[in-house]
């Protein structure tokens, strides 16, 4: 079933990563029917909120738009960056996982990847307000939820002691900044080839 993971990691993410684990690990379940689905959320609104909403800079009444090629342009670079990247970070937990886990290596980072950005993803509604200081509020409390999963999902999925787990859950945290640095620094070099975002006011 498509999300049907998804009230369970907000509700009682233990007991959901349990059954995430016993789940046969396949894309199709885990990436497909996941990642797929949920990275649209952030992709669609943000298109929506930009081209229809707008937001104002400080006291000046006009609002900002960005014109809708624009738009769809960087939404659909985003979307694509995302279910990218999503990809990359489980394969990278897959290699890592050599070290920490003692019998199972079964693949399950794309699965853990997967699950662990969910919050990232669902809070990708606000971006239909574009309004940048609740926007950053979300995304953190969104982002800290993410660790929070990150940190309880890792020694339940790779059945791994606690302190292992603590050790494999901050190499991973690692890995993801970095990627998230490499991907701003590609944006940069994005924007300066000149796809970038183009504003209209109203």
């Amino acid at each position: 079933m498509i999300l049907n993971h998804l009230w369970g990691l907000f509700s009682h993410p233990d007991q959901e990563w349990e059954s995430i684990r016993k789940e046969p690990n396949t894309l199709s379940r885990h990436y497909m029917a996941h990642t797929i689905v949920l990275a649209a959320i952030p992709a669609v609104c943000g298109y929506l909120g930009s081209t229809q909403v707008g937001w104002t800079v400080g006291s000046s009444p006009e609002v900002y738009k960005l014109t809708t090629a624009s738009a769809l342009q960087l939404s659909i670079l985003f979307y694509l960056a995302m279910i990218t990247g999503v990809l990359i970070l489980g394969k990278f937990i897959d290699f890592l996982s050599v070290t920490y886990e003692e019998e199972d290596h079964t693949p399950r980072g794309v699965a853990l990847a997967s699950y662990t950005t969910t919050p990232l993803f669902i809070v990708g509604l606000i971006a239909l307000f574009p309004v940048l200081w609740l926007n950053m509020l979300v995304v953190m409390i969104a982002v800290a939820y993410s660790v929070y999963l990150l940190y309880e999902g890792i020694p339940i999925l790779m059945k791994i002691p606690p302190e292992k787990g603590f050790m494999f859950a901050s190499s991973v945290l690692t890995v993801g900044l970095v990627m998230m640095v490499g991907m701003m620094a590609i944006t940069v070099i994005i924007w300066a080839v000149g796809v970038g975002p183009v504003f209209t006011t109203s």
